[in-house]
């Protein structure tokens, strides 16, 4: 578990209309502007209730607890990081934590080490059938879980966040290789 959690529970409405979190008394006493901060709280929660719902429901679905920095660093095998070394570079990590999330995804069956054909010193990376199969289950929960959230708020105003989002965030939401992005600096 990280040092970072955070409690994003609302805890009031101040008499200025402000709403407050756990963590933020002087913001609550004071009515200080949080806009900002709770609209990084927001998404982060966001995020967090996803990813939490999503490894749930694959747990239920019989597959080894998946972390989302765990998931990240299959999509970056899948995608060629095919040494911890690389897989290192690629999210921005240490080559000892590489290694110890690949040890763990190779203990879970999502990955294997396979023989190098032009070295045979060398072993690489490979996603597995089943590390393909949980991906793949992994993105049909998270259609699932955005379908649940669009029965909430309305398939328009869904569609609205998303878009408004991708404007916002650009192409940094898919940047697996900015540092802290993954995650796996504290697992």
């Amino acid at each position: 578990m990280s040092n970072w959690e955070i409690d994003i529970r609302v805890v009031g409405v101040n008499r200025i209309g402000h709403t407050g979190c756990l963590f933020c008394p002087i913001a609550l006493a004071t009515g200080m502007s949080r806009k900002g901060a709770d609209l990084a709280l927001l998404l982060l929660g966001g995020f967090r209730q996803l990813a939490e719902d999503a490894g749930a429901e694959l747990l239920r679905r019989g597959y080894p607890e998946l972390r989302p920095s765990q998931e990240f660093a299959m999509r970056a095998i899948a995608g060629g990081a095919d040494s911890a070394s690389e897989l290192g570079r690629r999210l921005s990590i240490s080559k000892q934590a590489a290694a110890k999330v690949t040890s763990v995804l190779e203990e879970r069956g999502y990955v294997a080490r396979m023989d190098d054909a032009k070295d045979f010193r060398r072993k690489l990376l490979t996603v597995t059938p089943l590390g393909h199969e949980v991906m793949a289950q992994g993105e049909a929960i998270f259609d699932d879980l955005r379908a649940a959230w669009a029965r909430k708020i309305g398939e328009t105003a869904l569609d609205r966040l998303q878009s408004d989002l991708s404007i916002l965030i650009g192409n940094a939401a898919v940047d697996l290789d900015a540092p802290g992005m993954t995650g796996l600096e504290e697992d």
